[in-house]
């Protein structure tokens, strides 16, 4: 299972680079100032397949090598899910500077890329923010900062996703963050929304961390399963060959 899947990810990330015309000029993949969203699909779907391949093949083949193979690859990703853990928790205030500064170079090629794009506006309205710290962050964007030099018509603005919803409106009004910065802060409020994406993200963490860390917790034993699982058919394999 986990190999087909693997395949529909890469699948999914080489048709997105090929419509966007990377897969005919390879150096563009350095042109974008932000993170690409489709690397997200090739290496997931890279370590998918080669994780479904190695226990499929491993366990239908009774291959020794590809099992352990397996079972010391997803032990060394449960390592660094643990380990990245630990940090997060550890030195969480440099997390938190280091998704400010992540946040903000996406913000600098948010019109760079249709993908970056999409990905941003999608964090902005589900988690119901503006920028990294708040609206202000748009100043980074070369269409959206408020300097007179200037001359797009979104300057002073901040993208549709950063609008507040109106439950009525059935139709998505991609010019609501026009000029939204030029109003005082108090009005402001009633039209963006002004807290940055890092608090919004923290308060969602705190309110969803029975959640998350359940998910967490479901992965990580999974993953210890399949270690277990690998090493004992090693051993059964192992056993029945000395007895020959």
């Amino acid at each position: 299972m986990e190999k087909f899947l693997g395949i529909a990810f890469l699948g999914i990330g080489l048709w997105a680079w090929n419509e966007k015309g990377v897969l005919s000029n390879i150096s563009s993949i350095t042109d974008l100032g932000g993170f690409d969203p489709v690397w997200l699909f090739l290496v997931v779907g890279g370590v998918m397949f080669i994780l479904g391949f190695a226990g499929c093949i491993g366990a239908l083949r009774e291959n020794t090598f590809l099992l352990k193979f397996f079972s010391v690859f997803l032990g060394i990703i449960f390592f660094l899910e643990l380990t990245a853990g630990v940090l997060a928790f550890v030195f969480k205030d440099w997390i938190k500077d280091q998704l400010y500064f992540f946040i903000n170079n996406n913000i600098r090629a948010y019109r760079d890329d249709i993908d970056l794009q999409n990905l941003i506006d999608f964090t902005q309205e589900y988690w119901q923010c503006c920028g990294a710290f708040g609206a202000d962050d748009w100043n980074l964007n070369i269409y959206f900062n408020c300097t007179d030099s200037n001359a797009s018509r979104e300057r002073c603005g901040v993208p549709f996703s950063c609008c507040t919803k109106d439950p009525a409106e059935d139709v998505i009004n991609t010019q609501c963050g026009y000029d939204a910065r030029q109003k005082p802060e108090v009005d402001q409020q009633i039209v963006i929304y002004t807290k940055g994406c890092v608090p919004q993200f923290e308060k969602w963490l705190q309110d969803n961390l029975t959640i998350v860390a359940g998910i967490f917790i479901g992965i990580a034993l999974l993953q210890i399963f399949g270690i277990c699982l690998a090493q004992n058919l090693v051993s059964d394999i192992e056993a029945v060959r000395a007895s020959w």
